[in-house]
């Protein structure tokens, strides 16, 4: 196996480390593997799209998902660093409402594998940072929804330093207890 799985408190989200072979000209990594990913994740479906964001220190983007065509994403960071967070929100989970917090960086070159049913953001630690995910359905705006990155009721502890920068629909995002939900 080319990687390193580390499981999380969620057992459905992994942090996969991928083997890195380097030297005094560079490194290289295998950074998708289907097989390997299936094997390591249990996921036999298909990524459909590649998504690129860059933003700057400070910014935080989420906690984002999709009511219909929920999106199971692998992501990481190709330059900089972000804490990344993770909640389950099925409510037939025992770990509904529960959370995870990850470092990724480009520095590490961790992936998370973030599944349908979850809700997921990130928060940018770095001067700036460009974070890549492959989704395994299309971006549908109209399912849409924001979970409230700051609901007390989460209690997500960010790494924040400041106030962070966030979309208005993230500021808008609903608490976990008015929130649409999956079954």
């Amino acid at each position: 196996m080319a990687t390193n799985v580390i499981a999380t408190r969620l057992p459905e989200v992994k942090i996969i480390e991928p083997k890195v072979f380097g030297d005094a000209r560079g490194y290289f990594f295998e950074s998708f593997n289907a097989r390997d990913f299936a094997n390591d994740t249990g996921f036999t479906g298909e990524f459909v799209q590649d998504n690129h964001s860059r933003s700057v220190k400070g910014v935080l983007r989420g906690l984002h998902y999709q009511i219909q065509h929920p999106q199971g994403k692998l992501v990481r960071v190709v330059s900089g660093e972000v804490f990344d967070v993770v909640v389950d929100i099925r409510r037939s989970s025992p770990n509904f409402g529960k959370w995870e917090g990850v470092y990724l960086s480009a520095d590490n070159k961790r992936q998370l594998w973030v599944p349908p049913g979850f809700a997921h953001g990130f928060y940018v630690t770095s001067e700036s940072a460009e974070f890549l995910y492959k989704t395994t359905d299309y971006w549908y705006p109209e399912f849409e929804r924001s979970l409230l990155w700051s609901d007390a009721a989460l209690g997500i502890e960010w790494s924040l330093d400041g106030q962070p920068q966030v979309a208005a629909k993230d500021a808008a995002g609903r608490p976990l207890a008015d929130a649409e939900v999956f079954a």
